[in-house]
């Protein structure tokens, strides 16, 4: 056996890495599938709807905790207000 029948397989390593890189881009970024959301889509504007209402009012820096925190007890899962 020669020397030069290995170099087809230092070169291929290369060639692979570049090939998996380009299809793996290729695949997650969908360059030629996205949609053009700034081109292709029209908005309209309209005026801003809503109203503003008052809950709570706190005075002063007396109070150091929020209500209802979960310092303690940091796995304890929230619960839906019904």
């Amino acid at each position: 056996m020669s020397e030069d029948s290995g170099l087809w397989l230092l070169a291929a390593g290369p060639a692979g890495a570049t090939a998996l890189y380009w299809a793996l881009y290729r695949y997650y970024r969908n360059t030629d599938k996205s949609h053009a959301f700034e081109r292709e889509t029209d908005i309209e504007a309209r005026p801003v709807t809503g109203a503003d209402t008052k809950v709570g009012e706190v005075k002063g820096t007396q109070r150091r905790r929020i209500d209802g925190d979960n310092v303690g007890a940091h796995r304890q899962r929230v619960k839906r207000v019904r």
